[in-house]
């Protein structure tokens, strides 16, 4: 990890820390400052990644998917190149799911604009940015390898503050 990578990152999502740490089947620490990811999984499969703040206590891995799902994020977060090939769980609406699909044939250190996208899958780049922020399984599904034609672009919702330092940071990692 390079150490220019690391900015703190805070403000993530708000909810009170004990109840966001019951909801998740594991949070652990991520090595972006002020950032750790929780994630839950249903029907044997990955269904939300999320990340908080630290502040929310860890929790340990309750199932095998879990404890797989946390080894493929550590495993990426010490080399980005690694595979994140989980089975996913993922709820949206057909056009949804081909940005997803489409997303997640982006490799680690590239990335795709979102008017790019759009011509690929024939809609607009609203509509793909629109797909990119619905999506329940960041880094899974790496819309954070989408940009905009004149810079980063969004990121959970958001076009400025901690959210888009996290996707600054993550493209960092990844030499994009």
């Amino acid at each position: 990890m390079h150490a220019d990578l690391i900015r703190p990152v805070s403000g993530l999502r708000v909810a009170a820390a004990s109840a966001l740490s019951n909801d998740y089947e594991a949070v652990f620490a991520s090595p972006v400052p002020g950032v750790k990811i929780a994630l839950r999984t249903e029907n044997g499969a990955l269904c939300d990644v999320s990340f908080i703040e630290t502040a929310t206590p860890d929790r340990a891995p309750r199932a095998e998917l879990a404890r797989r799902a946390v080894a493929q994020l550590r495993a990426y977060f010490a080399d980005a190149r690694s595979p994140l090939d989980l089975p996913l769980n993922l709820s949206g609406t057909a056009f949804q799911a081909r940005v997803w699909a489409a997303l997640r044939a982006i490799p680690a250190g590239e990335t795709r604009q979102y008017g790019e996208l759009a011509r690929l899958l024939g809609s607009g780049p609203r509509a793909v940015g629109g797909a990119c922020r619905a999506n329940p399984i960041p880094l899974f599904v790496p819309c954070h390898r989408v940009v905009a034609a004149g810079g980063a672009g969004g990121f959970m919702g958001r076009i400025e503050g901690p959210a888009l330092a996290l996707k600054q940071w993550l493209l960092r990692h990844e030499q994009a």
